[in-house]
């Protein structure tokens, strides 16, 4: 077995990209992950992680055949931030089904790791937000991935887990037809909080999208980044969000709730553009934006991705996310009945309140990421995130 490290070797990034459209070419569900998107995360000049990190990647060949990639990296943002110990991540592992190679893998990026003083590593995670490739799927394999959430084989793992990575937290996707009906109980705290004329709810105008941009960051650091792991998004970083998801915003299913002026919740949905851009087959070349064009017109895409929910402290258990469920349903079940299916991703166990929000909303579990972690000294103690 060799293993190489990925530089800026156009041949060696071209094997990184193109193992798992190797290893997946018999998958129904697989969908191929836009090139482009998988390079920025290793570009100095794209991805704002380098700013506070390092990262490094891999590739396995054997017999001359590449049969496993991964790559390994340390935000300094967060290697300590409510952790036991200093905590590295991998992520972006291939492998093929043998033990032996997918060992050879961790080993590499823990090596790597160690040499950092890092003594844990998190994986698979992203070098950057968690909102993209984060978690291992172990359950809901006959669904098509959304845009930049992981798929994987069932066989990964067992291999994760016997190299001792112990689970961390998991992450539930929920999915619901869009105009069935929600609880009473949902309905009824909701109605409570829309009484309530401090509060109002209104959603994203592409015409403000600066001002929607700054009420999304207070709101995220407020409600998302006291959780573990998770940092402080910048102007800078709220900025680069938007931008990137500016090219397919649909603006009504965007929604904000203020008290007063002061933002205090959003509902970011957008629409699950894999559903697009499984038509491309990862190229965003001319030909494939003709594609995405062409299948955006055409309004290939009848289905939600529930991106994030989030409520600032002070406000919840008061309606409010109630309140912002209805008024995002009077949208998309009444005035603007474009979507038929709703998936809501990310919610972990480490939050039951989001939970029980998620579960009065309705619909059911239908797919479960998984966050592991491993120390790299097994005989101290192991704890999960705790609950929020």
């Amino acid at each position: 077995m060799e293993v190489l490290e990925v530089f800026n070797d156009s041949k060696l990034i071209k094997e990184f990209i193109l193992l798992p459209v190797r290893l997946y070419k018999n998958e129904k569900s697989w969908i191929r992950s836009l090139d482009k998107d998988i390079e920025a995360v290793f570009d100095t000049k794209k991805n704002k992680a380098f700013r506070n990190g390092e990262c490094v990647r891999w590739i396995l060949k054997e017999g001359g055949v590449v049969k496993g990639r991964i790559a390994a990296f340390i935000n300094k943002k967060t290697v300590n931030k409510d952790n036991d110990q200093p905590t590295g991540g991998v992520g972006f592992f291939e492998c093929v089904d043998n033990k032996e190679i997918a060992f050879k893998l961790f080993d590499t990026a823990k090596a790597w790791l160690e040499e950092r003083d890092m003594e844990a590593m998190d994986g698979p995670i992203n070098f950057g937000e968690r909102d993209k490739w984060w978690g291992l799927l172990v359950d809901g394999f006959n669904i098509e991935p959304n845009y930049n959430c992981n798929y994987n084989f069932p066989y990964y793992q067992q291999l994760f887990e016997e190299y001792g990575f112990k689970v961390y937290f998991k992450q539930l996707t929920f999915g619901r037809k869009v105009r069935d009906p929600f609880s009473s109980k949902l309905m009824a705290k909701g109605e409570k909080a829309l009484e309530n004329t401090d509060y109002t709810f209104r959603h994203l105008e592409l015409k403000k999208l600066d001002e929607y941009t700054e009420h999304f960051r207070i709101i995220y650091n407020k409600a998302w980044a006291r959780h573990k792991g998770v940092s402080q998004m910048s102007s800078l970083q709220a900025k680069n969000i938007m931008k990137q998801m500016k090219p397919i915003i649909d603006e009504k299913i965007i929604w904000f709730g203020y008290y007063g002026n002061e933002p205090v919740a959003f509902y970011i949905n957008l629409p699950e553009v894999n559903q697009i851009f499984k038509f491309v087959n990862g190229k965003l070349d001319l030909i494939g934006k003709v594609k995405f064009v062409w299948h955006k017109w055409r309004k290939s895409c009848n289905k939600m991705l529930g991106l994030v929910f989030g409520v600032v402290p002070e406000h919840q258990g008061k309606g409010v996310e109630g309140a912002l469920v209805l008024a995002t349903a009077q949208m998309v079940q009444k005035d603007y009945p474009r979507y038929d299916d709703l998936e809501m991703n990310w919610i972990g166990d480490f939050n039951p309140k989001m939970i029980r929000v998620v579960e009065q909303v309705g619909g059911d579990v239908v797919k479960t990421h998984i966050t592991y972690r491993k120390l790299f000294d097994e005989s101290k103690s192991f704890k999960r995130a705790p609950i929020q």
